[in-house]
This record gives structure tokens, sequence and C-alpha cells, in this order.
């Protein structure tokens, strides 16, 4: 046993400090994609188990060394079919980050005006839902379309307005439950049904409208827009990444920002 351990300390190389390294900012990285969520429990398992398998190794603990040898070959199809949506939510994390999309918007803004579309009559109905402490979840699309979720509504298909989406958020609607969807600067469907998102890091006083905000931008680039129905505030949250309390005028810039003007 020993002999092995001085034997690896012996052939230790800057290389390999540089392949610790990197290999710590993977677990590092894991850490972050996997905390608060369901799968933290089950990735300590996998992170301990695979210590272990590494250390009896080590160590030349044959027989406990092959049976975990198995183990972990067999268990990377598992980890897939476990991991399921936490796989899909980090690749499409790495493919949508904010800089790869905002810059490139911005970049073809400067080539066309007729990519302008005004989101003033949706500031305002915010302001105006967030006065009479009426609720309301706003969902704005950007590259990632959302067919699936707007076939879970009403369609609608009509002009941004102020007063169309005071009207569909009134307490008294039959539309006032879910979500709106806006794309192109048109409002395509409401009272849609949105994913709830399966983070345990998420404030106990959030409602459903915050979780559902969270839960389809953590799937997608879509901004979303929250009027809380108990405080009145106004919220947007982008990438999984819930900004509480804006003011109309941070929730114009937010708008503007990420939508290329």
């Amino acid at each position: 046993m020993w002999d092995n351990i001085e034997h690896f300390f012996r052939n230790f190389s800057w290389v390999d400090g540089v392949d610790f390294i990197i290999v710590l900012l993977m677990v590092y990285q894991i850490y972050k994609w996997v905390k608060g969520t369901s799968a933290f429990s089950i990735t300590l398992s996998i992170v301990g188990l695979y210590a272990f398998w590494k250390i009896a190794d080590l160590v030349n603990l044959r027989m406990t060394s092959g049976v975990l040898d198995k183990i972990v070959n067999m268990g990377f199809l598992a980890i897939i079919v476990i991991f399921q949506p936490e796989i899909r939510r980090f690749l499409f994390m790495l493919s949508n980050r904010p800089q790869n999309t905002i810059w490139i918007k911005k970049f073809l803004g400067r080539f066309s005006s007729s990519n302008h579309q005004d989101f003033l009559p949706l500031v305002q109905a915010c302001m105006h839902l967030s006065a009479s402490r009426t609720g309301a979840l706003i969902v704005l699309t950007r590259n990632n379309k959302l067919p699936q979720i707007i076939s879970t509504g009403e369609y609608i298909d009509a002009s941004l307005s102020t007063s169309l989406l005071e009207s569909i958020f009134f307490k008294n609607s039959p539309l006032h439950d879910g979500a709106v969807i806006v794309e192109d600067g048109r409002i395509l469907a409401a009272r849609c049904i949105l994913p709830i998102t399966s983070s345990h890091d998420v404030l106990e006083d959030l409602g459903l409208r915050h979780r559902a905000a969270i839960g389809i931008t953590e799937m997608t680039d879509s901004l979303a827009i929250v009027v809380s129905e108990e405080t009145g505030s106004i919220s947007y949250c982008i990438f999984g990444s819930l900004t509480l309390k804006v003011s109309p005028a941070q929730l114009q810039q937010k708008i503007d920002e990420l939508m290329g003007k």
C-alpha cells in the first residue's frame, strides 16, 4: 500500500498538477449545477463511490476495486437516465449563455431597424397590474420558441397591448390563471402551463408564479416577468436567475437589453 502511495507522489509532475486542478474545477462546476436540486444527494453518493474506488485501487484492494470498477462502468447509463433533466438543462445553459445571445442581437440590430419591437405596452401593463396587486406571469420568447407550452393554453395571436394584458389577468377573467406567451411582439397564447423548477434553493415565500418563471427560464432562453398578487412587486427571471422587486424602468431596461434594442 505505502509503496503505491510513494510511487504516486514520486512520479507526480506539473502535468498531473494541471490535471488535478482541471478535475477540481469540473467537480466544482458539477456542484454548482446540482446544488439545491433533488440530484444533489445522488451526486454526493456517486462522488463518494468513485473516490472510494480510487482509494481501493491505490491501496491494492483488488477484490473491492474490481467490484467497484464494474459498478462504475455500468453506472454510466444509469447516470444518464437519472440525471436526464439536469443534463438537458446543463447542455442548454452551455449553448445559451447570456453573452452568447445578447451581443449577437445587438450586432444584428445595428443593421436592421425592422427588428425593433415596442414593449412599452407590456411594461405599462405590469405597472398597472402592480398598482392593483393583480397577479401576472408573462413569458417573452427569444431564440427558443415554445410550441409545446403554447399548446397547453388558449391561442390568441393578438397585437401586444396594455389593455389586452390587463383584461387577461383580471381576476374574474377565465384566462387569468397560467402564463401569457409573447413572441415577436405579439401575444400568442394565454393560460399556458409552465414547468415548475425542481430546485430546492428557492425562497420559501415565493409562490407558484415565481417558481414557474424559474422553471421555464431554466429550460429555455426566455425572459419571464412576474407580478406578485400578494405584494404587487414586479420581478423578472432569465436563465433561472430571479431578480425581485424591480421598477418599471428597470424592467424596460432589461427587456431592451435582452431583446436586442
